[in-house]
């Protein structure tokens, strides 16, 4: 058994604006036409794609043809479109035939499947979802309040068997808002279907925004890392404790400046993006990083984050030692982190606790500090 998908895209769109009918706008970076053929490519049972198309923009279309999808010439009417385009599928072995509009771009490979699933069920079906606001019938005041039970937001895309739906346009006067109701006048029952909200249909330029919104959160990437590090004491009058300096009767062993609490936000940042640790790019074998500045590390870092479209959304830093104490300095490290990361310091936390006198940090032979930094897409 083949299915073909007739996508509908002959009209020209004036309501959106914009020197483009509405179909071949941009969104998300690519013409709206192009979400709604994906959609449907990305669904198996899907052998064959029609797109009815206004004459002049048969040329817009050349690099969306071939590998089963094709191109017929519209009609003044969105029927006279369909009919066509059916019409071009007639000597095929096309048993099942989905009707959809390209100006619903969001349509869900989920959605295109349970249509399917409901044709050949029932021979007919659609998608739409329940009112649930109030009506009202009025012109500049409410006139009458109108009950909403048994009304429906009808979606495409709309199913049939082909050659019942061909059929009933034949047979239909033309004028029909939908293939639903050139079914419906030739006796053709029509299930109802649970549609999709993100589903919908583009009419305004807010419509627009709204898809592209949709767009966005559903490619958010999140990343979360973690960091964990360690340095001995030794002897000194200072250290260096998530980007500030701190008198304290000892210093921090290691190779750059020791401050064990950048180093692990820095390892949290570059766990996130897969990308291994501070030894791999700053190699301690190298004498130009001796006595360095952790913020060179941490700048690197953040400049991968941003080099990957990805933005620091939360940093967290907890410090493990018995001294020095870290409260009184934590507003102060907070902000130079955030410095360095390019957010405000509401997204750092900086944070300490004791080990309660045991192991190396109660015995107060170092510091250990762990950081988990979550990065999101910008």
């Amino acid at each position: 058994m083949s299915i073909a998908a007739i996508i509908v895209a002959a009209g020209r769109g004036t309501r959106v604006g914009g020197a483009l009918p509405k179909q071949w706008q941009p969104l998300a970076g690519k013409p709206v036409l192009a979400h709604a053929i994906l959609a449907f490519r990305q669904v198996a049972q899907v052998d064959k794609i029609v797109l009815a198309l206004h004459p002049d923009d048969m040329g817009l279309a050349v690099s969306f043809l071939g590998d089963g999808v094709q191109a017929v010439t519209g009609g003044e009417t969105r029927a006279a479109s369909v009919r066509n385009a059916l019409e071009a599928l007639e000597n095929s072995d096309v048993e099942i035939v989905l009707v959809h509009d390209a100006a619903r771009p969001l349509v869900s490979g989920n959605l295109i499947r349970r249509m399917i699933e409901a044709v050949l069920r029932s021979g007919a079906a659609a998608p739409a979802l329940a009112l649930t606001d109030a009506l009202w019938r009025g012109a500049g005041e409410v006139e009458v309040s109108v009950r909403r039970d048994g009304l429906w937001r009808a979606q495409t895309p709309q199913a049939f068997a082909f050659t019942e739906l061909l059929a009933a346009h034949r047979a239909h006067p033309g004028g029909s808002a939908d293939d639903v109701e050139v079914a419906r006048a030739a006796g053709i029952a029509v299930t109802i279907v649970a549609g999709e909200e993100r589903n919908l249909k583009l009419t305004v330029p807010a419509d627009f925004a709204r898809a592209e919104a949709i767009l966005r959160s559903e490619r958010m990437d999140v990343r979360v890392g973690n960091g964990f590090d360690v340095h001995r004491f030794r002897n000194g009058d200072h250290l260096w404790l998530c980007g500030v300096k701190l008198p304290f009767s000892k210093g921090l062993e290691g190779h750059s400046d020791a401050d064990v609490g950048m180093h692990a936000l820095t390892d949290a940042l570059y766990g996130a993006l897969a990308k291994g640790d501070i030894g791999q790019h700053f190699p301690p074998s190298e004498l130009r990083w001796q006595g360095a500045a952790s913020r060179i590390f941490l700048t690197h870092a953040i400049d991968l984050v941003g080099q990957a479209g990805l933005k620091v959304s939360h940093a967290d830093v907890t410090l493990i030692c018995e001294r020095p104490k870290i409260g009184p300095h934590a507003v102060e490290m907070r902000a130079v982190l955030a410095q360095i990361m390019g957010i405000d310091a509401s997204r750092v936390s900086v944070k300490a606790t004791t080990s309660e006198r045991l192991g190396f940090t109660g015995r107060e032979e170092g510091i250990a500090a762990m950081a988990t930094a979550t990065l999101v897409s910008t």
